[in-house]
């Protein structure tokens, strides 16, 4: 038996083929019904030529053309604004700030001001003849479990009437503080053994410690004394501006008209104000003595500042001298005149 020939083989009594370039041949995929499967109808690949790409060009459109270097564009602005603002803020913004409560804001100043007067009043009250009266007011606004004696050593007798608070100072804890008062109190001058003659008047100043509880805000200790001095004004106080002599001479007959006006009533002071503006008058307080000082300062065509020295006639022969700020505004009369009015007092 003659041996199987190989596949590609030349062919027997054939010629040898001449060395060149071979020609394309066809792979033929094998059928999955079998090996004798016919192939696939269809035409046969065309046979590119030494040196040709197996792709094609085709040119592209505009609109491609646009959309590429507009999205090109897009990932460069994308790329700077990233490195302006910093990837980290993109990945962890920054979140709102809650607001922060802190002890001044959170503390209950209005009550502790309440507490604080009606406790200072108490506290400037004392008589050796009514011993248990003042710890029975000083109890009412003093914590649980401190003395209410306060401090007096159950002698002597002094009367506090008025008390007014001020400023509120809130540990950063927002439970305690301190209230300022001052107390208007009576004094009183031992006469015999158990009389007493009325002293001078005086006025003194407490700091009020207090602290907040659930349930209210209480006097947390005695009180102390605080030292009620003059102090000078800012150096950054407001200034006037240049005086206007000559309106200030032009209007000082009728600053003495407002003037005697304001002191009686509200009909005659609204005869000589400003059109718009409405000045309550002193209503019979006190009567108009004289215009020390008057002076008007520069400004518009249309409103003025002024400041006048009024001498006030009392009851009796008694004076009292103010210093008034007023605002002028000029108005037109239907025939044309002008005048410089008073529109606000103050």
């Amino acid at each position: 038996m003659a041996p199987p020939r190989r596949p590609g083989g030349r062919p027997p009594g054939g010629a040898p083929q001449e060395p060149g370039p071979r020609a394309p041949e066809r792979l033929k995929q094998r059928s999955p019904h079998g090996a004798h499967a016919a192939a696939p109808p269809g035409p046969a690949r065309e046979v590119l030529a030494p040196g040709q790409t197996p792709w094609s060009t085709e040119p592209e459109s505009s609109f491609s053309t646009w959309a590429r270097r507009f999205f090109r564009g897009l990932v460069v602005v994308v790329l700077l604004l990233a490195a302006i603002s910093g990837i980290r803020s993109w990945i962890a913004p920054n979140r709102t700030p809650q607001t922060v409560v802190s002890g001044q804001s959170s503390f209950p100043s209005d009550e502790a001001r309440a507490v604080a007067t009606r406790y200072a009043v108490a506290y400037l009250t004392w008589d050796e003849n009514n011993p248990d009266a003042r710890p029975a007011q000083v109890g009412l606004d003093l914590a649980s479990g401190l003395d209410s004696g306060a401090g007096w050593n159950g002698r002597g007798k002094q009367t506090a009437d008025v008390a007014y608070p001020g400023q509120v100072t809130a540990d950063p804890n927002g439970i305690t503080g301190a209230v300022d008062v001052r107390v208007r109190v009576h004094t009183f001058n031992r006469q015999g053994s158990n009389a007493f003659a009325a002293g001078p008047v005086v006025w003194e100043r407490l700091s009020v410690p207090v602290a907040r509880t659930p349930s209210r805000v209480v006097v947390s200790g005695p009180p102390t004394f605080v030292p009620d001095e003059r102090a000078p004004l800012p150096a950054n106080m407001p200034q006037n501006a240049a005086p206007d002599d000559d309106l200030t001479a032009a209007t000082e007959k009728d600053a003495e008209a407002f003037f005697g006006a304001y002191a009686e009533s509200d009909n005659k002071v609204s005869a000589v104000t400003a059109p718009g503006s409405t000045i309550r008058s002193l209503n019979g307080a006190v009567r108009f003595g004289a215009l020390k000082d008057w002076q008007v300062y520069a400004g518009n065509d249309d409103e003025r500042q002024a400041t006048a020295a009024v001498t006030w006639n009392g009851v009796g022969d008694t004076t009292l001298d103010q210093t008034y700020t007023l605002t002028l505004r000029r108005t037109v009369a239907t025939d044309g005149a002008q005048r410089w009015q008073v529109a606000a007092v103050g």
